[in-house]
């Protein structure tokens, strides 16, 4: 792993998991079903914790999603997935806490957004009834500001007093002076009603890889809160992984973030766990954390003008995935294994070597074996047409003998 010296903050808990600079960085996600359909928010929420995310966020927007918070928590506890389920407040989260007193219980954290719980009031009670009620329950909450919500009385009042300054700042400047303005206040206000500091999770979003990191950078200056990281909408594909890896990985890499989302679009009919994935895939490849094996392959070129190796690598990345889950359960360390699938002479034998595991292809016009390297020795060459299944059991062999067995508690 490497050595990236943390933030200094507080340790918040959301459920069982730790949160903060004495903890790992983690994972969360967020579901895109009805809340109030218990059935089909389920099963994504299982499928997401199934991906690895550690915390998942539900949407908790009228009277069905917040009287459908227990059946969820429940159905899920009763499958064996015991992911912390957050719910996601605008606007009317001080009624729904009130009305749904088992909603305010089973959810683990609240999300509360500080530019639309008191929108067109001069008071904070909605805010302090939101802020009692998470300590009545003893819940941490993340106080979430976004660019795209912010408290437009506190943006007009500051971008006013920046106009009559001698030198005026950018209006960029003044919008993240607001976002972090919007933060503290509000954090600050939630401990004058009576809430821990080690209760309480700081974000401000925008959508923008430089803003993130200058509102994260000024952020982290002025407080100890948690923080959570993310572009508050990153986009699809392509465009939304670069995106947030770019401006994530120059914050962690700082030793600024505490947990991360990556707010992917999914395409129509695609797989809500892909922002798991590259949330994952960001800390792994940084050497902050590891999640599962990282298999290392060639782009290809001139030498390799078989597909035969890419196919073998997506193969191989796909067993290892599908194998994960009961590889955890079953072996200390297997997530640090490293594997290599490569399609010719020139850096394959090499970059196998420095793998766990690795297999140089022939490429085009090489003599049709392939020499498997273990632990950087020569260990076999395979030929002919079940390359894939003998490799596969040479990577469930491995695992099998290089990892220590995990202990069963002894039982009372």
């Amino acid at each position: 792993m490497a050595i990236i010296k943390r933030r200094k903050s507080y340790t918040a808990k959301i459920g069982n998991i730790r949160v903060g600079s004495e903890a790992p960085v983690m994972v969360q996600s967020m579901t895109n079903t009805n809340t109030a359909d218990v059935a089909s928010t389920v099963r994504q929420v299982a499928a997401l914790a199934r991906a690895g995310s550690e915390v998942v966020r539900v949407t908790v927007n009228n009277d069905g999603a917040a009287a459908a918070i227990r059946p969820i928590v429940d159905e899920l506890a009763s499958m064996g997935v015991h992911v912390p389920i957050v719910g996601d407040f605008h606007y009317n989260g001080h009624t729904l806490l009130k009305k749904f007193p088992e909603c305010a219980r089973a959810l683990a954290k609240y999300r509360i957004n500080p530019g639309n719980v008191s929108i067109g009031r001069k008071d904070d009670d909605n805010f302090r009834t939101m802020i009692e009620c998470a300590i009545e329950n003893d819940k941490p909450v993340r106080i979430g500001v976004n660019w795209g919500s912010l408290d437009q009385q506190l943006l007009a009042r500051m971008m006013d007093e920046n106009a009559k300054l001698a030198q005026p700042k950018e209006p960029r400047d003044v919008m993240i002076e607001a976002m972090i303005a919007s933060a503290l206040h509000s954090a600050e206000l939630a401990q004058s009603f009576g809430m821990q500091g080690d209760h309480i999770l700081l974000s401000a979003k925008v959508s923008c890889v430089q803003d993130l990191v200058d509102v994260y950078r000024d952020l982290a200056s002025r407080c100890e809160y948690p923080l959570h990281l993310g572009l508050t909408e990153a986009g699809m594909g392509a465009k939304g992984i670069v995106a947030s890896t770019a401006g994530l990985a120059i914050l962690l890499q700082e030793g600024i973030g505490d947990t991360i989302r990556v707010s992917l679009t999914p395409a129509p009919g695609g797989d809500r766990s892909d922002e798991v994935v590259v949330a994952q895939q960001i800390l792994q490849s940084m050497g902050i954390r590891s999640f599962l094996p990282q298999v290392t392959s060639c782009p290809g070129c001139g030498r390799t003008t078989s597909t035969y190796f890419q196919e073998l690598a997506q193969q191989v990345q796909l067993y290892v995935r599908e194998r994960m889950p009961e590889w955890r359960k079953e072996f200390d360390g297997v997530e640090e294994m490293k594997l290599a699938v490569m399609g010719c002479i020139v850096n394959g034998p090499g970059e196998s070597k420095h793998a766990n595991i690795g297999i140089s292809l022939p490429g085009t016009f090489e003599e049709p074996k392939a020499p498997v390297f273990i632990d950087g020795r020569l260990a076999t060459t395979l030929k002919g047409d079940h390359i894939v299944e003998e490799f596969k059991r040479i990577l469930d062999d491995y695992v099998a003998t290089r990892y220590a067995k995990k202990i069963e508690p002894a039982k009372a």
